[in-house]
């Protein structure tokens, strides 16, 4: 490929904490430029994760330049600590000098780096074209010398140099080739992509937590779906999750109209489009990963039924191998206990005439209360990955209206701000009936007017309360059990009235 230079003015927005680390530098005589995915995201428009510096400085003339640095690495790298911003992006730069590298014998990391006194020979080693971009914030200067510009204008990933090359240097850039393809809304040119299905199988050489953490950025990104779909065709889930490919070609009929794989794929997508947290989309992701072993020719009367194949007890399987795949991918011990629950749950809701608000309370013991909504947001997107637009209308509304039900407190004594025990220690009573009395009358009285549910009023009134014969007081208590069960209703009445439903 002929190189392009391009030394273009450019105005880009650079934190002013970032831009006075080049500054610092340049000021001591070192050229200094912002390099890689910080300049591509803000061409982009987006905002970075992190910004790199790149320099002819050497880390021992690096660090005494900053009041506080870290460096505890072989490639040369200083991290610049800023302690003044609350940014995060912004608290850690990282400066590297211009260096070369050479031999890559564990696919992932040089074993020979050597200073450089040259921009052009820091670029060179970078993985793509719109990664190679430097940037002068004090001259406006964009450098540019593998068409990166062009690159970004077109949306494509493109490698610097041969793409066999940097695959074999480094492998994790065949995973990151796609993860940044999805995550930018950018194609992958048909050398990457090649590149890559001649040399998929030496993912398998790198680190399983570089490749995790790969995977959750494609899981997280706008189109999950496209990046499973990319790993799939160029070889690659075959060495990372190979059980979600068996779904592929696997039909289901009944309601679903897609194969396990796409439907799987589309329930993921669903939960990236509602922007769900991860433990949700690996949930999406894994859901359906046992029905592969536990399909069966459906019985005549289920055929009848409009059922060709059964998947009894899928979702066991499913919990099962979603627990073997997450810790083989060394996902933490709590993520992988979380998606299992709800894995284990998901087929919770298929059911709805055969649902209780006693069973919605017990699921939300299995699951915790925190996490009750995060399986109603599964159960909607395996419908949606059933190729149905939505839940039945009428039918999801029930759902969330017997979910809020049963997690709302009831209204009972334990809403005051007193207990049994503090009444008989302010009123001298003994354990017995008397002492409900009191507690349903005051009850009554919080109810009435919320602002009497003090600790010191209570306490004021049990004792006068207390002083009642127990006739009189029973009546009030039984007036207190009254009020309870009319404000109970009104509640109740209130959350079906919310979600329309009887």
């Amino acid at each position: 490929m002929t190189e392009i230079m391009t030394e273009a003015k450019l105005k880009l927005d650079i934190p002013p904490e970032v831009a006075s680390v080049v500054e610092t530098l340049q000021e001591n005589g070192y050229l200094a430029y912002l390099v890689g995915g910080g300049v591509r995201d803000r061409l982009i428009g987006r905002n970075p994760r992190d910004w790199d510096v790149t320099t002819k400085a050497t880390p021992e003339q690096i660090m005494p330049l900053f009041p506080k640095t870290v460096y505890e690495n072989r490639f040369g790298t200083v991290t610049v600590i800023n302690e003044e911003t609350t940014d995060e992006t912004r608290r850690q730069i990282e400066i590297t000098p211009f260096r070369t590298e050479a031999g890559y014998r564990d696919r992932r990391h040089p074993d020979e780096v050597k200073f450089s006194d040259r921009l052009e020979d820091d670029l060179a080693r970078r993985d793509f074209t719109i990664n190679a971009l430097a940037y002068n914030p004090r001259q406006s200067e964009l450098i540019d010398l593998y068409g990166g510009i062009r690159d970004i204008k077109d949306k494509t990933i493109r490698t610097v140099g041969n793409p066999v090359k940097r695959f074999q240097e480094d492998a994790l850039r065949m995973l990151r080739a796609i993860r940044l393809a999805v995550e930018l809304g950018f194609t992958c040119n048909q050398e990457v992509l090649a590149g890559i299905s001649d040399n998929n199988a030496l993912i398998k050489e790198i680190a399983i937590e570089r490749v995790r953490d790969e995977l959750i950025k494609i899981i997280d990104s706008p189109q999950p779906m496209l990046g499973f779909e990319l790993c799939h065709q160029v070889g690659l889930l075959k060495h990372l999750i190979p059980e979600i490919e068996k779904g592929i070609g696997m039909e289901q009929k009944g309601e679903h109209i897609y194969d396990v794989w796409e439907h799987t794929l589309r329930a993921l997508q669903h939960a990236a489009d509602k922007n769900y947290p991860l433990h949700v989309k690996l949930a999406a992701l894994f859901h359906d990963i046992g029905k592969i072993k536990t399909r069966r020719p459906a019985p005549a009367n289920k055929t009848s039924a409009g059922k060709t194949y059964t998947f009894y007890g899928h979702e066991v399987v499913s919990e099962r191998q979603t627990v073997e795949i997450l810790s083989r991918l060394k996902f933490p011990a709590k993520t992988v206990e979380l998606v299992q629950k709800l894995v284990r749950q998901h087929m919770f809701f298929a059911d709805p005439e055969k649902i209780t608000l006693s069973a919605v309370r017990r699921i939300i013991v299995n699951v915790g209360p925190e996490h009750i909504w995060d399986l109603m947001n599964l159960r909607i997107c395996d419908r949606i990955g059933m190729g149905r637009p939505k839940e039945e209308p009428y039918r999801l509304r029930k759902y969330e209206s017997m979910i809020e039900e049963a997690l709302r407190a009831p209204t009972a004594v334990t809403m005051l701000k007193i207990d049994g025990q503090k009444i008989m220690s302010v009123t001298h009573e003994t354990p017995g009936p008397k002492v409900g009395f009191i507690l349903n009358a005051l009850l009554e009285e919080a109810l009435l007017d919320p602002d009497l549910n003090q600790e010191d009023y209570l306490e004021t009134r049990a004792i006068a309360l207390a002083k009642l014969d127990e006739k009189e007081l029973k009546t009030l208590a039984d007036k207190g059990k009254d009020k309870q069960k009319e404000v109970e209703r009104g509640e109740l009445k209130k959350i079906r009235d919310k979600y329309r439903v009887k």
